[in-house]
């Protein structure tokens, strides 16, 4: 059992990292559209591909209740991802240690 433990655990760390990786693209998504980036970058159209399945949703919600000349929905989903991963890593980690 002690295999599927460390798994979990191997497994949660690789989730923490993703997060923390996904948080980053998002933050780098946010600052490069201050300026006018070329869309034809292929930095920008993976940015772009990558982050926009995510913030599409939220930026719908948030213009639809709150219609505001800023796009905060990189902000919102920053914070959700920092919620999921505050509560999931820590609880995933508690559960792979209580494995038999």
């Amino acid at each position: 059992m002690f295999m599927l433990r460390n798994f979990v655990v191997a497994l949660v760390s690789v989730l923490d990292w993703a997060i923390t990786i996904y948080i980053w693209v998002v933050i780098i998504r946010a600052l490069i559209s201050w300026v006018q980036p070329n869309p034809y970058n292929p930095i920008v159209q993976f940015l772009h591909a990558v982050t926009e399945p995510l913030l599409a949703p939220i930026r719908y919600y948030l213009l639809r209740f709150m219609p505001v000349g800023i796009d905060l929905s990189p902000m919102v989903l920053i914070l959700l991802l920092v919620l999921v991963q505050r509560f999931s890593i820590p609880t995933l980690l508690e559960l792979a240690l209580r494995l038999p």
